[in-house]
């Protein structure tokens, strides 16, 4: 941490190849300073700070040198480390695993420290922590058995090590390895002179090293053996990611760096705009928010980030907002190595956001060398009114929460910018989709919001014809309000001319061709999207949804899976996985996904179950509690009446699906739960009706 009289330390004096430097939750600093204490009394430099976030323009390159020189970095992990998703020291972390994969295995640098009884398991902290020993030092008390150790690891960094290390772990004397430590073995080593003796009396508990110890993440359960094997099978196969392009980026959510932490709207907002900016770039492969965002609050390295998205590069940075004034700081990676490709900082006024943008967009095309036809695409979304952008990243960040509430708070945000900007497209847009998702949660009558929805994309595509999220809207109120099938194609080719690697277009145009075209076509256009959005869950399940359709069980199980290893809670994934376990005989297994499902999408899945099963009394009493809520669920209602085997009730909701515009009508064609309709005369009446294929 910076200098404090009394306190700090300075990379500039003193002999940084043997300063530690202690990272820690403001809420941790009396513990973390008991420890710097007793490092001090025994002649270590700390680098430590009774200040987590002091801000001011020096402050945090001070700190990112230190982290670069230190010789040891200390995390304190507690349960406030735990509870806090967000601070200045996790970036610190990120910092120190960044710069450990530049570091020897044989070379210790991280020394993790838990100052309470949090356990390993339950700490969130970066995964290479868990890669070495860690110490328990209850409220930061500190035996003269952990200072000689530091002691130990410091006096090594003066010295070639005499034996290779193969595990890249701290060793750790027993007295101190307290319920971490698997596996023991036998080492030696030379205490320093200032604490011989200490050291002497550590040394005769034996030194214990740690194995390597990796959990698979996206391990299969709750199957039989071969089920599993399969699954896993399959799932690896459909997974593999494919070679990494040298152009590739991911931009990561910046960090607020703000004094009160209360723009993180205007963070997020940064990153996003300057992930839009960079996607135009011809020649680079840039990777879509939902992903990039998906690593908002943990402790993810920088190489792990990069192979869970398959990019060779990382763009992240910083916001420090106060009044209008702005300092940004930006890094970008090479993900392979950690090697910082470029770094800068700019101190401007809120008004030059747009150019700032535009100077980080050209800086990180000119240091991966791609070759381009003319200069970095300039955005044409622009106003002059720094508070209407301020509002227009306000209501993209309430947005994305999808909950009644927030909606309303993205649809006043916008609201407000267009009333002080009425000509900002932007802000049209994105009120079209706010708009769009209270009629498709159901918050608002549907066809009322729909027609308003359609009037602001209409409105932002006027005001800038180039803005491809403006025709996105359009094709998708197309396709859920009029059932116009080729006006909604019309749009979304003409928003892929516009943006080629918009991934929300590539998954709507998907979408509109499972409803119109062939299920080969919309796999091959939904793994398409998943390549530039690779860890969208939504995507995801509908692309489970989409093998389902074609009868590849084993695939569609190993897709929906994925979604429930990376969110057990993800909505209507059990749902989904039930509907495959009950299309291959499985009714037990099925009623257990479908009693697993907790989100809205529950009900739809006990009564196909428990019809399977023949548990009629259940399966009717199930049905009839999804009658009673109907509205919104027309279609699923229609499912659940063809798997019972009542023509004339299933194609009655089918009928309330058209009429209410529920969108699940969109899912007509080749759906196996109403495969026993399709021989039936409505059923081709219906095709027709709604100008759909046979």
């Amino acid at each position: 941490m910076p200098n404090e009289p009394g306190l700090g330390g300075d990379p500039s004096v003193g002999d940084s190849q043997r300063a530690v430097f202690l990272s820690y939750a403001s809420e941790d600093a009396d513990a973390a300073q008991r420890i710097c204490a007793a490092l001090r009394a025994a002649g270590i430099e700390v680098w430590f700070d009774r200040s987590e976030l002091r801000g001011g323009d020096a402050w945090d390159s001070a700190i990112r040198k230190q982290i670069r020189s230190c010789a040891l970095f200390i995390p304190v992990i507690s349960i406030h480390t735990r509870a806090r998703v967000e601070g200045y020291f996790r970036l610190e972390w990120k910092l120190a695993v960044d710069r450990s994969y530049l570091i020897a295995p044989e070379r210790a640098f991280l020394l993790p420290i838990v100052i309470d009884d949090t356990r390993e398991g339950d700490a969130l902290v970066p995964d290479k922590f868990r890669e070495v020993q860690w110490t328990r030092l209850p409220g930061g008390e500190s035996p003269p058995a952990f200072i000689a150790r530091v002691s130990l690891l410091l006096s090594r960094h003066d010295r070639a090590p005499p034996h290779p290390n193969p595990t890249g772990t701290v060793p750790m004397t027993g007295a101190l390895s307290e319920e971490v430590a698997p596996a023991p073995a036998a080492a030696h080593a030379a205490a320093s002179s200032r604490l011989r003796l200490a050291l002497l009396l550590t040394l005769t508990a034996g030194v214990i090293a740690v194995g390597y110890y990796a959990v698979d993440r996206f391990v299969l359960s709750g199957r039989s053996d071969s089920t599993r094997s399969a699954a896993r099978s399959t799932s690896s196969a459909m997974s593999a990611p494919t070679a990494i392009t040298e152009s590739s980026i991911a931009v990561l959510p910046f960090l607020d760096m703000s004094e009160k932490h209360d723009q993180e709207y205007f963070s997020d907002g940064l990153a996003e705009e300057l992930l839009d900016l960079l996607a135009k770039v011809p020649g680079l492969q840039v990777i879509a928010r939902t992903s990039s965002f998906s690593f908002k609050g943990k402790s993810e390295d920088i190489p792990t980030i990069a192979k869970k998205l398959n990019v060779a590069n990382i763009l992240e940075g910083s916001v420090r907002k106060s009044g209008s004034h702005l300092r940004i700081t930006t890094q970008l990676i090479r993900a392979d190595t950690g090697v910082h490709i470029w770094s800068e900082t700019y101190d401007r006024d809120q008004e030059d956001v747009f150019k700032i943008q535009e100077e980080i967009a050209g800086a990180v095309v000119d240091k991966l060398k791609l070759a381009l036809l003319g200069s970095v695409p300039v955005s044409s979304a622009r106003t002059s009114n720094a508070e209407v952008y301020n509002l227009f990243l306000q209501g993209r960040y309430f947005v994305a929460f999808d909950t009644a509430d927030e909606l309303l708070k993205s649809i006043d945000c916008y609201r407000r910018a267009i009333a002080l900007d009425a000509g900002y497209a932007p802000a049209w847009a994105g009120l079209s989709y706010a708009i769009f998702r209270q009629a498709a949660n159901g918050v608002v009558p549907v066809e009322a919001a729909f027609k308003e929805a359609m009037a602001a994309a209409r409105k932002a595509a006027e005001l800038d014809p180039t803005l491809a999220d403006a025709y996105n809207m359009i094709g998708t109120i197309k396709m859920a309000l009029d059932y116009d099938w080729s006006g909604a194609r019309e749009a979304y080719d003409h928003a892929l001319r516009l943006d080629p690697t918009n991934a929300d277009v590539l998954f709507a145009a998907a979408h509109l061709t499972s409803s119109t075209g062939s299920i080969e076509e919309t796999l091959s256009q939904s793994r398409e999207a998943l390549a530039r959005d690779p860890l969208n869950l939504l995507y995801r399940r509908y692309m489970g949804r989409v093998l389902l359709f074609a009868g590849r069980y084993d695939e569609a199980e190993a897709m929906i899976r994925q979604v429930l290893d990376m969110n057990p809670s993800f909505p209507a994934a059990h749902y989904e996985l039930g509907r495959i376990q009950l299309l291959r005989g499985q009714a037990a297994q099925a009623v257990a996904e479908f009693e697993a499902e907790q989100s809205t999408w529950r009900p739809f899945g006990l009564p196909l179950g428990y019809h399977a099963q023949g548990r009629t009394a259940d399966a009717t009493a199930a049905l009839a509690a999804q009658v009673k809520q109907a509205a919104g669920s027309e279609f699923q209602l229609a499912e659940t009446y063809a798997y019972f085997g009542d023509a004339d009730k299933a194609f009655h909701w089918l009928d309330q699906s058209v009429r209410s515009h529920d969108p699940g009508i969109q899912w007509l064609r080749g759906n196996p739960f109403l495969k026993s309709l399709t021989a039936d005369p409505r059923y081709a009446a219906l095709l027709h009706r709604l100008k759909l294929p046979p």
